[in-house]
């Protein structure tokens, strides 16, 4: 079956489904293969509920219900394109090293003030979730926001041909994935092609004018800057980091100085919810984005005071026992460690304790960059600590620290300390699973 004929069968129950035990009526079945189970095998489940299954085995394919296809997954990728070809709204995508999603849901709270946005849930930002958002923007919206996700060269392109972003961000560009991208300049390269499709699409970039690596990564000739510096068509600066983040912004023919001064307008002052001074970068872009597409200060303001992060993204939580947690769990590679260290090293809090997990995917620089983070800890100062995984404790010097083999084992020991009043950053790859210290908190 074509794309065309499918769509058709598309418009007619417009909801994707990839998992049998969530099956409706007004839902297709797509059978996409995982690492560890094969959508074809539950196509008949699903046809239960669903009128129709597209499968790509085709020993399953009984009848006219199955929709017997090559790949499964190309199936879906070619049918979110096409749907995004007819769809006739804006789209930004945004994609990055860290920050990613916390600026995807900054920039989202922002344009809906004015528009009727769909954008990414959590972090389905692969080549799986890309389509399936496309996938979910109907009529009734008029502004998409896609986040985009990459591990591996070549990715940020393929989701580019697949969204057909009229606007981008990219938030920054770190050491992570290394094991998939091999080095530092391939991650550079795979985040530089939302540059390279904006440039060979007429499309325009918010960029982030303090950082010069994405100036040297080539933007497209359509720029709108955002950062610290006055030539910016939104400057901005932060004003107080004590605990939650809260900036100053002003456009850039209000500014008259080489710095923003005193802001008599209280819709230029934003006191966030987010805790991080790496955060001023993602507010920033957000207000950007809003500026630019008409929305006043005041909603813009609005708009990002009332966002507060859940899913331990630069998350506060108050505990019964006291204590102040700092869960930045969701993941974590060597940049984004190295933040949320210095900014805990930073913030005026009593009692601090580190619960840091391994980074994965690093590969031969898993070693190096470990060592990297358990010398800053020293540097800064930390005196409570608990390291969780095999790669911190193959490092000599993280022995001096409290090492544990995973996240069960420190959860064990918490069991027999009476923690209280204390403040605690909790930090590491989302596989270690360092969520489930929280509670023992």
């Amino acid at each position: 079956m074509n794309t065309s004929a499918l769509y058709e069968i598309f418009l007619q129950y417009p909801h994707i489904c990839t998992d049998s035990r969530k099956a409706s009526e007004d839902a297709l079945f797509f059978a996409l293969k995982g690492d560890k189970n094969d959508g074809n095998k539950f196509a008949g489940q699903a046809l239960q509920k669903c009128p129709y299954a597209i499968v790509d085995d085709p020993n399953v394919a009984k009848n006219d219900h199955y929709i017997l296809v090559d790949n499964v997954l190309e199936t879906l990728q070619r049918l979110a394109a096409y749907h995004r070809k007819r769809l006739g709204i804006q789209i930004i995508a945004i994609t990055g090293t860290n920050g990613k999603t916390t600026t995807k849901e900054l920039v989202a709270c922002v344009l809906s003030k004015k528009f009727n946005v769909c954008y990414t849930q959590g972090n389905l930002n692969n080549h799986i979730g890309v389509p399936l958002t496309l996938l979910s923007i109907t009529k009734e919206h008029n502004f998409g926001v896609i986040e985009m996700g990459a591990s591996h060269p070549g990715e940020i392109a393929k989701l580019c041909k697949i969204a057909a972003p009229d606007f981008g961000i990219i938030t920054n560009v770190g050491r992570a994935h290394l094991e998939g991208f091999g080095s530092f300049n391939a991650v550079k390269e795979t985040k530089a092609e939302l540059y390279q499709y904006l440039h060979d699409n007429d499309g325009l970039a918010f960029v982030n004018y303090d950082n010069e690596i994405l100036e040297d990564m080539n933007p497209p000739h359509s720029v709108v800057y955002y950062g610290t510096k006055t030539f910016t068509h939104c400057q901005g600066r932060v004003t107080d980091n004590r605990l939650f983040l809260s900036i100053d912004w002003a456009p850039s023919d209000e500014v008259i100085t080489d710095e923003i001064g005193v802001i008599n307008n209280s819709d230029y002052h934003i006191q966030t919810h987010l805790i991080g001074e790496y955060n001023f970068e993602n507010v920033l872009a957000a207000v950007c984005v809003g500026y630019n597409f008409g929305i006043s200060a005041a909603d813009i303001k609005s708009a990002i005071e009332d966002y507060k992060p859940e899913n331990s993204r630069s998350q506060l939580i108050k505990t019964h026992k006291g204590n102040i947690v700092l869960a930045d769990d969701y993941n974590a590679n060597p940049s984004s460690m190295e933040a949320a260290l210095n900014n805990f090293a930073k913030i005026e809090l009593p009692n601090k304790i580190l619960m840091l997990g391994d980074m994965l995917e690093l590969g031969e620089a898993t070693t190096r960059e470990h060592a990297v983070i358990v010398g800053l800890i020293e540097k800064l100062g930390f005196k409570k600590v608990c390291l969780v995984g095999r790669n911190y404790s193959n490092i000599k010097d993280a022995h001096r620290y409290n090492c544990f083999y995973d996240v069960d084992e420190l959860t064990k020991h918490l069991g027999t300390q009476n923690i209280t009043n204390a403040s605690v950053l909790v930090k590491g790859s989302h596989g270690m699973h360092m969520e489930k210290v929280i509670p023992m908190l």
